[in-house]
């Protein structure tokens, strides 16, 4: 199998731990202790990948610790308002909500790069953000705090994947993987101290299960493949793999936590997702020729 090949299935398999994040987020953190929970979901991340990837630990240089920390900014930002995303909101819209980040990289790399998006990039955009209005818009045109907090976690997640393509093209990045994470730890531990009576060592079984499930799954795991396989995978592609996770979201929200399937989420939900082939489809407009009478 080709290692792009490869990737894609790894990826795949990583949407579905994803998902399920969710749901487990959800139940771990309840309405508050979420900057703490992030806190322990790197901390115990960062260990793993430190035994893991050992050998580019012990030869660790600055230039490596500088991009790692510089990926873990916007990381950080991506995963903590979706994480209070879900506090507010539920698991599955929020999963679904958070797939707009497939068409706010093109966006990014444009603004960013200069370099023009096909047609097909922009005419996903727009069904993406219909179906986003779906779910998200209520019904006096105002806006849930659950699902903004998840936009904007959107647009910093999307400004993350176009950081990683950049550096993964320039060199190896394996050897940012842990400095990354590393420095997430630091993040969220700083933002835990600006937090209220904070619990340290919570005695819900639910908040330790759903730390170990998010740190070795949808973090060790998920964030390393991904970033390996951006050498190989554009991260506009990378980002359409995401979107299959809103659909194992649904389905886990349906399954571990009893949320009802609406017809908005459905229809909203279908739309992002028609945005993910949309934007898959290789249009080639042929000129009509004229008939010479």
């Amino acid at each position: 199998m080709e290692k792009r090949n490869l990737f894609l299935s790894l990826l795949v398999l990583g949407t579905a731990f994803w998902g399920i994040s969710f749901s487990v987020t959800k139940l771990a953190i309840g309405e508050n202790q979420s900057a703490l929970f992030l806190f322990y979901r790197f901390l115990l991340a960062s260990l793993v990948l430190s035994v893991v990837f050992w050998k580019q630990v012990k030869n660790l240089d600055l230039k490596s610790v500088k991009t790692g920390a510089s990926l873990a900014v916007p990381l950080v930002l991506g995963i903590y308002l979706q994480t209070l995303g879900i506090t507010h909101t539920a698991a599955s819209q929020c999963s679904f909500v958070a797939g707009i980040t497939v068409v706010i990289i093109p966006v990014l790399k444009l603004v960013i790069y200069r370099k023009s998006a096909p047609l097909k990039i922009w005419i996903a955009a727009f069904t993406a953000l219909l179906g986003l209005f779906v779910i998200a818009i209520k019904d006096n045109l105002s806006i849930g705090i659950g699902d903004l907090y998840t936009i904007i976690g959107a647009f910093c997640f999307a400004a993350y994947l176009v950081q990683v393509e950049k550096e993964s093209q320039a060199r190896n990045i394996i050897p940012t993987i842990v400095p990354m994470f590393a420095t997430c730890a630091v993040l969220t531990f700083l933002l835990t101290l600006t937090q209220q009576n904070i619990v340290w060592v919570p005695q819900q079984d639910n908040f330790w299960i759903g730390i170990i499930f998010c740190a070795l799954f949808s973090t060790a795991y998920m964030y390393t493949i991904s970033n390996i396989a951006q050498r190989y995978i554009s991260a506009e592609r990378v980002a359409i793999i995401y979107l299959f996770e809103p659909v194992f979201g649904a389905i886990a929200a349906h399954f571990i936590l009893g949320e009802h399937m609406s017809l908005r989420l459905l229809v909203g939900g279908t739309l992002i997702f028609a945005a993910t082939l949309i934007s898959e489809l290789k249009l080639k407009w042929r000129p009509v020729k004229e008939v010479v009478s």
